[in-house]
């Protein structure tokens, strides 16, 4: 087929899907109590459950899942097997969420899979007595089928929001993993660490065993709870594992991950001590995988976690004359550990934050977290419907006695005067949500993205 016609075939998919409601791009966030399984249950019956075919590690969290259902692919695919890994959200492009391995579906199968399933999904709208197949719900049967029928051994599914009435939360794992939780999504998951962890305790399923990063005592307990009543043998990563950095910096480090059948020396390209832990879930992962009969080598471990690349977390870019360096923290939580890395690994006289975020989300939080760098920032708006206007995040600065720069309210904009401006000895970080992040990326590694349609918000 010619290259013009494909991507036409591939933006008609993405326009379709993005007709579908969309809570993630939507303007507004639904009641919780309108999320549940029968519609995905419903489709996924009619494309002859395809999640059921396939092992399955089932992650959620509110940190750190996304790098460590990377890192668990990775190492399933060091020893050979075939692994489907699905996440949200993407950076740049919609194939990023269905991958083999680590490579992103191409665009003519995404295209194919579309067109394969929208008749289903129209039968689901109009006779399964549900309403209308969801955007995430779509996407998440895609991933199932695409692992289905290109015979995948083994398929690594992140959570999208919250576990238990999350529409992956059909899978019928060998190992669930939660890594850390915080408060996130209040408006939705509720407003405790409590509330937020009985959530994600959902994807506990009776017998199966579930992996825990450390956790905060307030969530520990949930998870305690419930695996007893499920049967679930609970496997506490700061009970059963442990780790101890050798040495690190901007290209990377290594540290010792000592398991419970062997000592792992790692050399990974990320940076961050949150890796070191986001590792050793990934190995205890690995380690219950091979207790339930999936042999893993240590040497795939090892190799594994040497491959794994995960965009926008603490990752370096080159710029022209300044560092650049993006982070996708998007809470106050996650803000105060990404400074942390920055004061360890970064020295500079002075730094340009570019700052954007999404509404609902806790700007002046991450902002006071932040102020201790003594920033200048650069407020920005994203591409994302959700997005705050710069208005609101100058003021948000300024309440927290932090100077702004006002000029280009667009990411890329503000991220090509923050580098003008800065000089030698200066740093520019871009951080508040993976949009701003992604939107750095595409402005000074020339990434393409994805032409979006306006946004459906029924």
């Amino acid at each position: 087929m010619h290259v013009a016609a494909m991507d036409n075939d591939y933006q008609h998919a993405v326009d379709r899907l993005m007709s579908l409601a969309d809570f993630e791009r939507g303007t507004h966030s639904p009641g919780h109590s309108t999320f549940h399984l029968q519609r995905m249950t419903l489709l996924l019956g009619r494309l002859g459950n395809p999640h059921l075919s396939v092992p399955a590690v089932h992650i959620a969290g509110t940190k750190g899942k996304g790098s460590t259902a990377a890192m668990i692919t990775a190492i399933l695919s060091d020893q050979g097997y075939r692994t489907g890994l699905f996440t949200s959200p993407s950076l740049h492009s919609v194939v990023e969420r269905i991958r083999i391995g680590l490579e992103p579906i191409s665009r003519p199968d995404f295209a194919v899979l579309v067109d394969w399933i929208w008749s289903d999904a129209e039968w689901v709208a109009e006779r399964g007595g549900h309403g209308d197949v969801t955007f995430f719900e779509f996407i998440t049967a895609m991933a199932f089928l695409h692992f289905a029928q290109t015979d995948a051994d083994v398929q690594v599914i992140e959570v999208g929001l919250g576990g238990r009435l999350d529409a992956t939360n059909v899978v019928r794992p060998m190992v669930s993993v939660i890594t850390p939780i915080m408060l996130d999504h209040v408006a939705i998951l509720g407003d405790t660490v409590e509330l937020i962890a009985g959530e994600k305790a959902g994807i506990i399923k009776p017998g199966v065993p579930v992996v825990t990063a450390p956790q905060d005592p307030a969530a520990l307990g949930v998870f305690i709870r419930v695996a007893a009543k499920n049967g679930a043998q609970l496997i506490r990563v700061d009970e059963t594992i442990s780790w101890e950095g050798r040495n690190s910096g901007q290209d990377g480090q290594s540290f010792d991950v000592i398991g419970q059948r062997d000592v792992y020396q790692v050399q990974t390209r990320l940076m961050g001590d949150f890796q070191q832990e986001n590792a050793a879930t990934a190995v205890a992962a690995a380690e219950t995988l091979v207790e339930r009969g999936i042999p893993i080598s240590s040497e795939s471990i090892v190799g594994g976690l040497s491959t794994v690349k995960w965009p926008g977390r603490l990752q370096v870019l080159s710029g022209p004359t300044s560092r650049v360096v993006v982070d996708g923290a998007h809470n106050p939580d996650a803000m105060r550990t990404l400074v942390r890395e920055i004061e360890r690994h970064f020295e500079f006289e002075r730094l340009y934050l570019v700052f954007g975020a999404s509404r609902g989300h806790d700007a002046r939080g991450m902002l006071m977290e932040i102020e201790r760098l003594s920033p200048v920032v650069l407020p920005v708006q994203s591409r994302h419907p959700k997005s705050s206007a710069v208005n609101s995040i100058a003021e948000k600065a300024m309440d927290c006695g932090i100077p702004i720069v006002r000029g280009p309210d667009a990411v890329g904009g503000a991220v090509r005067r923050a580098i003008d401006e800065a000089h030698e000895g200066d740093l520019v970080l871009a951080t508040g949500s993976l949009s701003v992040v992604a939107e750095v990326i595409e402005e000074i590694e020339a990434v393409p993205h994805d032409r979006y349609p306006s946004i459906n918000t029924h």
